[in-house]
């Protein structure tokens, strides 16, 4: 999970689509090999992502602040 700010969210779709790529790219290039998923807040604090069809029931349902308190570390691209 790659925790994005909130801005992300007023950004046009086809933007948010290359960063999710970029992210991808960063993570394979680090050894990564597992799903990259995109989190962020919207205005009113929902929780949005962008994540592989099949994860999409679990980031419907689960609560962003969650998911935060569940971050284990960091990378840096």
């Amino acid at each position: 999970m790659v925790f994005l700010e909130s801005a992300f969210d007023g950004l046009p779709p086809e933007d948010r689509a290359s960063t999710y790529a970029g992210l991808q790219a960063a993570a394979a290039r680090e050894g990564f090999r597992g799903e990259v998923v995109a989190l962020w807040e919207d205005h009113q604090g929902r929780t949005r992502f962008i994540a592989p069809p099949q994860q999409h029931p679990f980031f419907q349902v689960v609560n962003y602040a969650q998911l935060r308190a569940q971050v284990n570390g960091t990378i840096v691209c």
